[in-house]
């Protein structure tokens, strides 16, 4: 297999993507993918470039390097800038990202092809950004991003903290931890959202567990409200208060 070939494969197993998924952010069809990754065609250089773009790489890097090699340059200029003094850099795992992650999440490899961030404020330990979907923690709104320090133990859990917790039966999830004082091997997961009802988690099936230390959100617009719309429904309200009391009396 050409060298080029070859990366697109490794680099696209490296996120997690499905051949179809890979091929959407390309702008071309999966089968072309599948075309590529089989050696049953050469990929364009616009299609390169994209990728180049994608995983912050060279044509020079695509071309001629074996990304796959853990010995290369590619794996090992990232692992060495993350090591570099400086603001800690935070791995990202978006919601589309989460099905890789629960299988690569050990594999340092994966780990490394994530994109990353830094966070000033942060500084030592090891850090992790998930991209959280849903209205169960409300306030915290859909699509905000949740920075957790890893915990290294679970005796170290601390009640009625959120955590963004790992597992094989649920998958990434972002919830109130508390512990069990009759059952050790249980924790409750519990939504700041009253809507969502509290539940238990076997302790063997959770893999990582991240405490929650910032949100990052986006800022909605705030609504505001038309004097028109506002002189209307005063004039309804003192219509019907004027009805009922004809009413009354």
């Amino acid at each position: 297999m050409s060298i080029a070939n070859k990366n697109l494969k490794y680099l696209r197993k490296q996120r997690g993507w499905t051949q179809e998924e890979f091929a959407h952010k390309l702008h071309i069809k999966r089968s072309l993918v599948g075309a590529y990754e089989e050696e049953r065609a050469e990929p364009r250089i616009d299609i390169l470039e994209i990728v180049c773009d994608i995983f912050k790489l060279t044509l020079d890097d695509i071309l001629r390097k074996d990304l796959s090699d853990s010995k290369g340059g590619y794996l090992a200029k990232r692992r060495a800038a993350k090591m570099s003094s400086g603001p800690v850099e935070i791995p990202f795992v978006p919601v589309k990202a989460a099905a890789g992650y629960l299988a690569g999440y050990a594999d340092q490899d994966f780990i490394d092809e994530l994109n990353t961030f830094t966070l000033p404020m942060l500084s030592g330990g090891e850090y992790r950004a998930f991209e959280i979907i849903g209205d169960s923690m409300l306030p915290t709104p859909s699509g905000s991003i949740i920075v957790g320090e890893k915990v290294i133990s679970m005796d170290s859990i601390k009640n009625n903290t959120p955590y963004i917790v790992i597992s094989r039966n649920e998958g990434i999830v972002y919830k109130r931890v508390q512990k069990n004082s009759k059952m050790k091997n249980k924790l409750t997961m519990t939504s700041d959202n009253p809507s969502f009802h509290p539940y238990t988690m076997n302790a063997e099936d959770i893999m990582e567990v991240w405490q929650a230390q910032m949100v990052i959100s986006k800022i909605k617009p705030q609504d505001r409200w038309d004097m028109h719309q506002l002189t209307n429904i005063v004039s309804e309200l003192q219509e019907q208060v004027s009805s009922l009391s004809k009413k009354m009396n």
